[in-house]
């Protein structure tokens, strides 16, 4: 019987009921499951804006999740170089990203290593972004 890794990357800022939906469908596919936690800089590269929370903080929010065995701080672009830090054999995106250029370079770059890449349904009614609006409204009306 193989042991299958998990990874589940993502920044994992204003920590919702999304985030632990991944998580929870995640660890159900692995016997073990590392969050790849994106850092602060990798944040603002790749959504044009610092998270809310703390990297130390959200590293602890996620690893203090029951369904996560391990918690990683991302801090490269290139998911193929963390793959060679975290040695995973599935990788678990939001469906957002299926039949998108990066979800197509995503599935061609893991498939020269043997990963499976496992798309998940992305919570549309609660997101980070969608958060950080209201919280931004709210502060802007006060």
């Amino acid at each position: 019987m193989t042991h299958r890794v998990g990874y589940a990357p993502g920044v994992y800022d204003l920590f919702h009921v999304g985030h632990l939906n991944i998580l929870r469908h995640a660890k159900s596919q692995c016997d073990y499951l590392v969050a790849g936690v994106v850092s602060d800089e990798m944040a603002v590269q790749a959504k044009g804006q610092a998270p809310v929370i703390p990297l130390a903080e959200r590293l602890e929010i996620v690893r203090s999740v029951r369904f996560v065995d391990a918690a990683f701080v991302e801090t490269v672009p290139d998911k193929l170089e963390t793959w060679q830090q975290v040695r995973f054999d599935v990788i678990f995106k939001g469906d957002d990203w299926r039949g998108t250029s990066k979800g197509d370079k995503l599935e061609k770059d893991f498939a020269t290593v043997g990963v499976d890449v496992i798309y998940f349904p992305y919570t549309v009614h609660t997101s980070s972004t969608l958060l950080r609006k209201v919280l931004d409204g709210l502060a802007n009306s006060a």
